[in-house]
């Protein structure tokens, strides 16, 4: 075990570092293994005596959140520790939630204040500098999850989200009690809340690069948030076709259709996909190993068991059986462990 493994208390699920039972000789080496250790392989830079620091982080869908309380520091990522790291897909939504800030990617140099959301990129050169105590609430996504091009990437970094926009004001407050609650989630309820919220922040981003409603709209991509938000409340429902989910949503059934061409799915595509998601993970949880495959089935709204063998097959290639077959012996790995670091090994400099 490293030196430097994590202290926990009681309180919520999710990793813990924090200073307060470190010793004051060693907490500065400490804290800023705990630091890099979260983020990956950063320059961290913190002052000679440390007073105090905690860190919370948990999984939540494909993303981690992660809340800093802390002394001042300046974290420095350069190309140097780019190439040596493998944690370069990542790109970090944070909230600064106490203190100021100043940020520095793609030729950007800002100032925040607290309240204020902003985005970094891992895979390219950035320095955070925070001067007083603060707190920090952070998402930390897989690239391809947050589905911007580079070009777009790059050009709302290192700038305020949200700062004088609706959107803004509703996602600031959302992403704050989020970050707060993430670890007490059962995980299909965390898997759900992640896609919607990862649907805010691109809707948010959209806005930032000045997207009318004529482009990739806001509106649309609200629209289908919620859409998809109830299509996951009903999947148990067998009778959920395009037509009832427009007569819920007092949408036509073409316009319907218009707005799944974003997930460049059909919108009966998108049902079974998600009720197949449900039904991989219900079948590799020893917990529902006494349930038959078509108990399964149906639970998650299929109809047909041999029909739901044969769309099992063609997506992931193994037959339902094999699957938990494959699972019970342990050979299916499924999502680290709460807490596990983004970043892999840590690297200090």
């Amino acid at each position: 075990m490293s030196p430097y493994s994590s202290t926990t208390d009681p309180g919520p699920p999710g990793t813990l570092y924090t200073t307060d039972a470190v010793p004051a000789h060693r907490r500065r080496a400490y804290w800023r293994e705990a630091l890099s250790q979260t983020f990956g392989a950063v320059d961290m830079g913190v002052p000679d005596e440390v007073d105090r620091g905690r860190i919370r982080a948990s999984l939540l869908g494909p993303m981690q959140v992660v809340t800093v309380d802390g002394d001042p520091l300046r974290a420095l990522r350069t190309q140097r520790l780019i190439a040596g790291s493998d944690n370069d897909d990542f790109v970090v939504v944070k909230l600064l939630a106490k203190g100021v800030a100043r940020i520095q990617q793609d030729t950007r140099d800002t100032f925040l204040r607290p309240g204020q959301l902003f985005v970094y990129d891992m895979a390219r050169p950035v320095r955070l500098t925070l001067p007083q105590c603060f707190q920090t609430k952070s998402l930390v996504l897989p690239r391809e999850v947050l589905g911007l091009s580079e070009s777009d990437l790059q050009r709302i970094t290192a700038s305020p989200l949200g700062t004088d926009s609706a959107l803004g004001e509703l996602l600031t407050p959302f992403l704050s009690r989020l970050v707060d609650t993430a670890g007490t989630y059962p995980q299909r309820t965390g898997d759900q809340i992640a896609r919607n919220v990862v649907d805010l922040v691109q809707a948010l981003a959209e806005e930032r690069l000045g997207r009318g409603s004529a482009d990739t709209p806001s509106a649309a991509r609200m629209s289908l948030l919620r859409i998809r938000s109830y299509i996951d409340q009903h999947l148990a429902d067998p009778d959920l076709t395009p037509e009832t989910i427009a007569g819920a949503h007092h949408i036509s059934v073409r316009y319907l259709h218009k707005l799944f061409q974003l997930e460049d799915l059909t919108v009966s595509r998108w049902i079974q996909q998600r009720r197949l998601e449900q039904c991989r993970r219900d079948l590799a949880r020893r917990r529902v190993g006494d349930q038959t495959i078509a108990a399964v089935a149906h639970r998650w709204g299929f109809t047909s068991a041999s029909h739901f063998s044969r769309v099992f097959r063609a997506a992931y290639g193994t037959s339902p059986a094999e699957w938990r077959s494959s699972a019970v012996r342990g050979a299916v790995v499924s999502q680290p462990p709460p807490g596990r670091p983004v970043g892999g090994p840590a690297h200090v400099r």
